[in-house]
């Protein structure tokens, strides 16, 4: 008869008293908490999957399965799939989060059970994120059968969801905030007892009360706060890979050992340590939980992208409009979009005409004129006139959805550089280890206090703390340093990967440009003498100008101030910046959707717009005379034209006629820039959504060889992808919402901080002030803070050719080695702060 254990067979918890759950699997018996860890265990083992228990931690206590949506078979219809999946085709992909991952163990269980259904074709999953990136073939298997048979293994699936994948994420650090807490609050109460040791009570008759109270403090810190460590070590030993987790376990777990030893000894001549324990957890942790933190980012990327989103639109139903969620809008539906709202769906429209701004998809800053039969996009905002439109795209088929797939795909697909000190530790332990034993083995037949002394000095002093700070450390002075001079580093292995690129990608508009709308020259006519000067402002230009010119001018900053389209706030910011603006009021003002803006003023009209919206108001006010003086006028503009700025007109009846050139203006520096990337052997490209003529002017303005234009943003996804398949690491430069994709794809995402919130979530790097000249400035501190990283690890291991030897003759007392110990992490942090020197002459930003 089988001995009844203690524990569940599956998950570990305890059995219940009351009731007996059982079964014979494979000759066994076996004893279980519940029937779900019943039902679990038999179909592992039913399926030829038994190798699971196999891969788990030793001690790793699972969670008991948890509960399955008994509806499941509502997330086959296609309604409820088109929020998830991007195209309802036969061959169909979608991302589940997962609930009860726990480790590597799972995540081969997971795989290996969806591997033996053929219909999938690819179960990918993603530990760190607890994401499964799913295809299948619906016509041979439906998603809700995929979803039972991970229930029948132990793990609950729902699609994803960013707010559900960010509370999941919240919910992690937190417990990892608990455990860094935990350690903090007993650091700070073994710092009492070590002073009161040092100064001598390690003499005195409370010495025993003293090591039992630090004991009593150490051993639920390092059961509690090192579990993480353990269970890392664990799962690394397991799969075969040494990880940073093994030897903090280790130096963790024999030094408590060894002070446990000393305790219950009662030994005269040996030390505790049990404050070296709780402090390196401590510090480890907290390394742990900031880094921790930045795994929000990806989440809060795609959260912004969605708000972008309209939640609600207006549907016209039999002449009556409705309010409706987006999630029920089907193709050739219609809906009402009024002034000031954002546009709900992709769609064509059917009736109405309106300025719309597009920015957020193409990242130019000057609105879009939309007439009847226009396609105008989701997330896109209608700024004045009612439209109504005929939806052709909802949620994931619009631009704005298809935006959001690259972005989490791209998210998904970017592999973390493996940091060079990982690639030591691993031989690094196995010598510590072996070196450990030798010494305990050498000195056993001599004493067994001293073989254990030596043992532990050995791994006291050859303690992966200098290792653990080579690269930390220097990655945490250089973002500091970058902080000061206005470059923010999300996390740290983007400057180790960005001391590897060479070809940096550029955005144009808000980039390169100012990302302002600035008027650089006017052309003024008079009517009578029909003959055009050309005036570019300066700080004299007004000087230029005569009376009705001024008056002018003056005239049309009036009009457009009555208007809120951004060129008209750049022709009132250009008259407040000269100081010739004085208010005067308009009657009968009208605004014309895509052509201008029309008011009368002391009986005269006065127009600014197109030029043939006004050739058509100058002929009804029979002004066709004028005819010469506008073709002459439109030769005039044709240069600028052709350089890519946008003309307005301005018609003052019976007085002038005047054209305002806008441009959005290089960056001060940029040229300066782009030569000094130039001499430092960088390869540089221009990516712009503009037109080719546009891009091609401004590249040559900054002497940029490869110029990429009329791109949309999942091109420039695109674009990214192609370069790195030549084996480029590739650095991309942008600042709006279109560039995230790219900013996500790019090894290295670089972001203005004067641009979006989505393009900064999306970016690795984010220059504060958006200043040009930073960018060549974080590519000299990645390269520094690289060689400081190797140094350091150069450092940690001469130091431990010279101790671990006097160790090992035992010379070294585990309180010497203690001592000794932090020299190397002192070297390593020594080391790392030349790096501050070396960028203390470079101005704070």
């Amino acid at each position: 008869m089988a001995i009844r254990s203690e524990q569940c067979d599956h998950c570990h918890l305890p059995l219940p008293d009351d009731e007996e759950i059982s079964s014979t699997i494979e000759g066994k018996q076996m004893h279980f908490c519940c029937h779900g860890c019943q039902m679990v265990c038999e179909t592992i083992y039913g399926s030829g999957m038994g190798g699971f228990y196999q891969r788990t931690p030793e001690g790793e206590t699972l969670q008991p399965p948890p509960d399955i949506d008994s509806q499941l078979e509502v997330y086959d219809l296609d309604d409820v799939q088109r929020e998830f999946v991007p195209d309802l085709g036969e061959l169909r992909e979608i991302h589940l989060l997962i609930e009860g991952i726990h480790c590597a163990a799972c995540v081969w269980l997971i795989e290996h059970r969806l591997a033996s259904e053929s219909a999938v074709l690819k179960a990918n999953v993603n530990l760190s994120v607890k994401k499964l990136h799913l295809k299948w073939d619906n016509r041979e298997i439906k998603l809700s059968q995929i979803m039972h048979a991970l229930g029948q293994i132990g793990y609950a699936a729902v699609p994803y969801d960013p707010e559900a994948a960010e509370g999941q994420i919240k919910k992690q650090n937190r417990h990892l905030l608990f455990r860094l807490s935990f350690a903090g609050f007993a650091a700070m109460n073994l710092m009492w007892i070590s002073i009161a040791l040092y100064a001598g009570a390690d003499e005195g008759k409370f010495k025993e009360l003293f090591y039992w109270l630090g004991l009593g403090l150490a051993t639920p810190t390092l059961l509690y706060s090192g579990y993480p460590f353990f269970r890392g070590a664990m799962t690394g030993l397991m799969n075969r890979h040494l990880t940073m987790d093994l030897p903090i376990a280790i130096g963790a777990s024999i030094t408590y050992l060894y002070s446990c030893y000393v305790v219950i000894s009662g030994s005269e001549i040996a030390h505790v340590y049990f404050d070296t324990v709780v402090n390196f957890l401590f510090v480890i942790l907290t390394g742990r939980y900031l880094e921790a933190m930045s795994k929000r980012l990806a989440v809060q990327s795609s959260q912004r992208l969605l708000d972008l989103q309209p939640k609600i639109a207006h549907r016209i139903e039999r002449d009556e409009i409705k309010i409706v969620p987006v999630s029920v809008l089907k193709e050739n539906d219609l809906i009402q979009v009024k002034a000031g709202e954002r546009i709900p769906a992709d769609g064509l429209i059917l009736k109405g005409e309106s300025i719309i701004d597009e920015s957020m998809l193409t990242g130019e800053f000057v609105p879009v004129a939309k007439f009847m039969g226009d396609k105008v996009s989701a997330g896109t905002t209608n700024k004045n006139g009612v439209l109504t439109l005929q939806v052709s795209g909802t949620l994931k088929d619009t631009a704005l959805g298809k935006i959001i797939h690259l972005v989490d795909e791209a998210q998904s697909t970017k592999a973390p550089i493996q940091c060079t000190a990982d690639k030591i530790i691993p031989w690094f332990v196995s010598i510590t280890l072996l070196l450990a034993t030798i010494s305990f083995l050498f000195w056993y037949s001599t004493d067994i206090e001293i073989a254990l002394m030596a043992a532990v000095s050995v791994l006291i002093i050859t303690c992966p703390c200098a290792f653990g700070l080579a690269t930390p450390m220097a990655i945490a002075v250089a973002t500091g340093v970058g902080a000061r001079m206005g470059i923010l580093v999300k996390h740290g292995a983007v400057l180790e990967i960005l001391s590897s690129v060479r070809h940096f990608v550029f955005d144009k508009t808000g980039t390169l440009t100012q990302g302002k709308m600035l008027v650089s020259t006017i052309l003024t006519s008079d009517l009578k003498q029909k003959t055009i000067k050309t005036i570019i402002p300066n700080n004299n230009f007004i000087e230029q100008l005569n009376a009705q010119q001024k008056n002018s001018l003056n005239l049309s900053a009036c009009l457009e101030s009555y208007s809120e389209h951004t060129i008209a706030k750049a022709i009132v910011n250009f008259s407040q910046q000269y100081e010739f603006y004085k208010k005067v009021e308009f009657e009968q003002i009208k605004v014309v959707s895509g052509s201008g803006i029309q008011g009368e003023y002391q009986g005269q009209i006065m127009a600014i717009g197109s030029l043939n919206w006004i050739k058509v108001l100058a002929n009804e006010k029979d002004h066709s005379s004028l005819s010469l003086l506008f073709s002459t006028m439109e030769q005039s503009v044709m240069e600028y034209h052709r350089l890519g700025s946008t003309v307005v007109y301005a018609w003052l009846e019976n007085e002038s006629l005047s054209a305002f050139v806008i441009e959005d203006k290089l960056r001060p520096n940029a040229k300066e820039i782009v030569q000094e990337m130039h001499q430092k052997n960088f390869k540089l490209t221009l990516l712009s959504g503009d037109k080719q003529e546009v891009a091609d002017y401004m590249a040559k303005q900054l002497a940029i060889e490869e110029v990429i234009a009329e791109v949309m943003p999942d091109e420039k996804d695109q674009v990214i992808q192609q370069k790195q398949q030549y084996g480029d690491l590739i650095a991309m430069v942008g600042d709006g919402i279109n560039d995230a994709p790219a900013l996500v794809r790019a090894d290295i995402g670089i972001a203005m901080g004067s641009g979006t919130d989505v393009s900064i979530d999306s970016a690795d790097v984010i220059l504060v002030n958006g200043e040009l000249e930073k960018i060549p400035l974080a590519a000299e501190l990645s390269r520094v803070t690289l060689k400081t990283i190797k140094q350091n690890i150069a450092l940690s291991i001469v130091y431990n050719i010279i101790m671990v030897p006097l160790a090992m003759a035992a010379m070294i007392t585990p309180l010497v080695a203690a001592i000794s110990m932090p020299l190397s992490s002192l070297l390593v942090i020594g080391n790392a702060a030349r790096i501050r020197w070396s960028f203390r002459n470079i101005k704070k930003s």
